[in-house]
């Protein structure tokens, strides 16, 4: 089935703010043909973004930060979650919004000054998925960037955007014993993590072949 399969009844937007709501009542073809009734969506519009798991080849290190997220804070709030052992202080790749006018590899770019003090010299595409298709529309850009880990550290972020971002860098095994012992509880850094492990060596020796990022 194809997006043509879906037929529009109606569409609103019953919220705007830092975010947006928009109500849908639409219907779709079935399986066994013909159309299914009218259903009523809140889909959470929140734009697409871009991520990029930053790796210095030459050091062997990768680049992670650290922020608070309010969305891990309401999550952690639950009976799913031990409230002690896990934190709404999240360990992440960098990452940003698409804004009008960008492309994923331009918003990677400016984050990675924004929130790391980077600069990224090459950048391997990873994937393109959707993170949360039964309620969000958002999709997100994942990519490998080359950097130089040197002096990645320190605090960073946009003031005026509420940011207060830690900065650290860890070997490749040490990121890895991050994800096996659930210290990274987020799709968007655990999936190019993951897509890393099974690829560290071929990016290393790709990157390395290239020469100094200078």
């Amino acid at each position: 089935m194809k997006i043509d399969d879906v037929e529009i009844v109606e569409k609103r937007t019953p919220f705007q703010g830092y975010f947006r709501i928009d109500k849908y009542k639409l219907r779709h073809s079935r399986f066994e043909g013909g159309w299914g009734p009218v259903i009523e969506r809140e889909i959470f519009e929140r734009g697409h973004a871009a991520a990029c798991l930053p790796y210095d080849p030459v050091l062997d290190r990768i680049v992670l930060i650290e922020q608070f997220r309010a969305g891990a804070y309401a999550a952690l709030d639950s009976q799913w979650f031990d409230g002690e052992a896990q934190s709404p202080w999240l360990i992440e790749i960098i990452a940003g919004i698409i804004e009008p006018g960008e492309s994923p590899e331009s918003v990677i770019r400016r984050e990675a000054v924004e929130e790391a003090g980077c600069e990224i010299f090459e950048l391997e595409p990873i994937a393109h998925y959707l993170v949360t298709p039964g309620g969000s529309s958002e999709s997100l850009f994942a990519f490998c960037g080359r950097v130089d880990a040197s002096n990645a550290n320190g605090f960073h972020g946009l003031e005026h955007e509420g940011e207060d971002i830690r900065v650290f860098t860890v070997s490749a095994e040490e990121a890895f014993a991050l994800l096996d012992e659930g210290r990274i509880i987020n799709s968007m850094t655990m999936i190019p993590l993951q897509w890393f492990r099974h690829n560290r060596d071929r990016i290393r020796e790709k990157w390395l072949a290239g020469g100094s990022p200078a």
